[in-house]
């Protein structure tokens, strides 16, 4: 009977949950073992012990292939003035009106958090340094983030919250994709019949006004209609899938409320995939959108 090391267990572990691993350089965190390592992750467990046997190699999460996106709450170095990454992050998520959930979380050698988060249905999001707020940098696309388990010369990095990851929010979609793309929201879009995008743009902007307008009792009816509509230009690519599903997810948690539906992130998620997934199948004609 062989004794798997500490390491060995922790990179099955995350294996277990799904997530591709490879190893990086013993006692760092920026130094990957292999070439190519994104496309050789693995979850495969014969060739984690393999590899682990080997060296006591810390442990790197492909983000990318996990389906995951990480966002890293980094401390101030020294001689820096400012807050923290999980002040700046707060502080966003009131200014959004919406809370950070409590997910899979990490805690790094510097006081830092990594906060595990699933990649929505239809996005496909890149890393971010700085981007969201100050401190607060994201690992999906194309990235890792150094695993539990792993120690470097500054400490360990530290499994603190083990529950499942949720979702990443909608209102975290949204900045993300806003974010991604400066020059495209920071002047008006020009409404012509031959632009398609535009038209999809304001088709979208138009339905999500109508969902904040919507009378009291008929906050399902509307949110449900909305998605409809806009999953219709979304089959017929005039909306990106994922930007619609982020716009009408975070419009539809402005209705949550003690007396209103719906009464849930998860419910209201529920009713626009539905819609938009309703709307896809029955795309609008090209002319009918000119």
């Amino acid at each position: 009977m062989t004794t798997e090391s500490p390491l060995a267990e922790w990179a099955l572990f995350l294996a277990g949950m799904g997530w591709p691993v490879f190893p990086l350089r013993p006692g760092t965190k920026r130094q990957p073992a292999i070439k190519n390592w994104e496309q050789r992750a693995t979850t495969d467990p014969d060739r984690i012990r393999r590899a682990w046997a080997a060296d006591a190699w810390n442990i790197a999460v492909a983000t990318g292939p996990a389906r995951l996106v990480v966002v890293d709450l980094d401390m101030p170095k020294a001689g820096e003035s400012g807050p923290d990454g999980a002040a700046a992050l707060a502080a966003l998520a009131e200014q959004r009106g919406a809370p950070v959930p409590e997910t899979f979380t990490v805690t790094t050698p510097s006081g830092g958090r990594h906060l595990y988060f699933q990649a929505p249905p239809g996005v496909r999001l890149r890393n971010s340094q700085g981007q969201l707020c100050p401190r607060v940098d994201t690992r999906a696309g194309g990235g890792y983030v150094v695993g539990p388990g792993s120690v470097t010369e500054q400490g360990g990095y530290e499994l603190a919250d083990e529950r499942d990851p949720v979702e990443l929010p909608a209102w975290l979609v949204q900045v993300c994709t806003e974010k991604a793309t400066p020059t495209a929201t920071s002047r008006p879009v020009a409404l012509r019949a031959s632009n398609p995008s535009a038209y999809g743009a304001a088709a979208l902007r138009g339905e999500c006004d109508r969902v904040r307008a919507a009378e009291a009792g008929r906050h399902n009816e509307t949110l449900a209609s909305a998605a409809y509509t806009i999953g219709r230009k979304v089959g017929a690519g005039l909306i990106d899938h994922a930007t619609a599903r982020a716009e009408l997810i975070a419009v539809g948690q402005t209705l949550i409320g003690p007396e209103h539906w719906p009464p849930t992130d998860a419910e209201v998620a529920r009713v626009v995939d539905a819609g938009l997934t309703a709307g896809s199948r029955n795309p609008v004609r090209r002319k009918e959108a000119a």
